[in-house]
This record gives structure tokens, sequence and C-alpha cells, in this order.
């Protein structure tokens, strides 16, 4: 079966004509509540982690942060290094869009960082509490992307799929509702369900690593890469390439973690 995309409005509301609220915005907006409404449930529920509401809403705070500016910094590092290059202004253009999971993953990384100097306790530790929270986050964004009708998948070559008009009249994989279900749902299911017990330090965060990496380098087969940058080596996309060391080092954590490698 073939479905059309309904061209949805990329402005939710508009407030004037020249200015609006974005889809994007309340995604972000909804990923941001989740983690708090969800850190208190494990504040309440998972005593171990020793976390307080006040450590709840600063973590949001540094990792907005960490997102917002790692995600941005990763997309021009990572898929228009060339083009930002000759054009250094238009990394200001967030408004044009281009951010990068694997640039805000890192960006959330070293947020963290500065976190753990003023709350003192081991930074594994932090991202362990932290893990559960974001899948939730990940899968708006993907809801988003689906929305504005970018970020479109590869053709079907079949009778199924789902035509995007903006590009062609080509059967395509809706990609983003793949990365939705797998790197949103699943993998929160996955995260809240092994995070529902104390585990060792490394395990958990080693878990969303496993599981992003590879959810993710499955879902690439389904999206079409990304015309200025196209299959890399091995047939690979630039997301796949930046998944695979995400998988391995997740591995190695979470095999660590069981001797207690990083602490108790």
């Amino acid at each position: 079966m073939i479905f059309t995309h309904p061209q949805f409005d990329p402005i939710a509301l508009h407030i004037t004509d020249n200015f609006g609220i974005h889809w994007y915005g309340l995604m972000y907006l909804l990923g941001f509540v989740a983690f708090l409404l969800l850190g208190r449930h494990q504040i309440k529920h998972k005593p171990w982690f020793d976390w307080n509401n006040q450590m709840l809403d600063d973590a949001l705070f540094y990792g907005a942060l960490g997102v917002i500016l790692g995600g941005r910094v990763g997309f021009v590092l990572f898929y228009q290094f060339g083009h930002f290059l000759q054009n250094p202004l238009d990394i200001f253009k967030v408004w044009q869009g281009g951010m990068s999971f694997h640039g805000g993953f890192l960006g959330v990384l070293v947020a963290m960082f500065f976190f753990n100097h003023k709350y003192p306790q081991k930074w594994l530790k932090t991202m362990d509490f932290v893990a559960p929270l974001v899948p939730i986050g990940l899968g708006a964004g993907r809801l988003a992307n689906f929305i504005n009708g970018e970020l479109w998948g590869r053709a079907t070559n079949s009778n199924f799929g789902m035509i995007f008009p903006q590009v062609d009249q080509i059967a395509r994989h809706p990609s983003q509702l793949y990365q939705f279900t797998l790197e949103g749902l699943l993998l929160f299911a996955i995260l809240w369900w092994f995070s529902r017990k104390q585990r060792p330090i490394g395990a958990i965060s080693g878990l969303f690593l496993i599981g992003y990496g590879s959810f993710r380098f499955i879902a690439e087969y389904a999206r079409e890469p990304d015309a200025y940058l196209g299959l890399l080596s091995l047939g690979f996309s630039m997301g796949q390439w930046l998944s695979l060391p995400m998988i391995v080092i997740g591995i190695w954590m979470f095999l660590k973690s069981k001797s207690h490698y990083f602490g108790k």
C-alpha cells in the first residue's frame, strides 16, 4: 500500500505573518518536559541514584545547552564542513535547520562534565540516570522530521511506501517513523525496563550506546543518504559510521560494568 505524505504545515501555530511556533520547537519542548517528568519519577522510585529535583532541573539546563550547541557544531563538522568553512556566518542560521544527533550527544557528554563540577559524583553514574530520560525526546525529534517532510527514506521499489510530493512521486520508506519507533519508543522501553532496579555503574549508559547505535545503524538502510555526502566507504552512510563507535564503546562499557570496573 502506498500513502502520500500529508504535507503538514511546519508551523504549528501562526502568531503573526512572520512569526509562529514550529512543530520542531514543540517537539523539543515535549522532550524537555518528558525529561523532567520521568526524572522526577526516577528520583522518587530509584533512590540509589541519590538525585533531587534541583539536580534534575540543573541537568536539564546543562543538557539543553549541550544538545543545541553540540547538535549545531556536529552538523557543521560532520555533514557540511566545506560549506560553513566558506560561509562561517551561516553557522548561526539555526532557523534554516541542521542539527546532528551525534554532535548533540557529544555536547551532552561535555555538559554533564560541567554539571558534575557542581554536583560531585561519578560522571558515569550521572549518565546512567540521564540515559533513560533521553529516548522520548529523540522520538519526538523524529516525529518533527516526519511532520516537516524532511529526512525522507530511500525508494522502496515496491508497492509499499510513502510518496513525499516535495521530493518526487516515488514510493519511499517513511524512515522518520522507523526512527521514531526504534530510537524513541523501543529504546525508551528497553532502558526504562533495564533501569527498574539498581545496576552496576556504566551498565545503563553502555546499553544506551548499544541500543541507539544499533537502531540508528539499521534505520539508516531505509533513510536516503544526505545529497551532499551520499554513501561513504563500504556503502555506509555518515550516520552509520558515527554509530559504529557508539556500539563498540557501549559493548565494552556494558561488559566492564559487570565486574564493577567503573566503581560502585
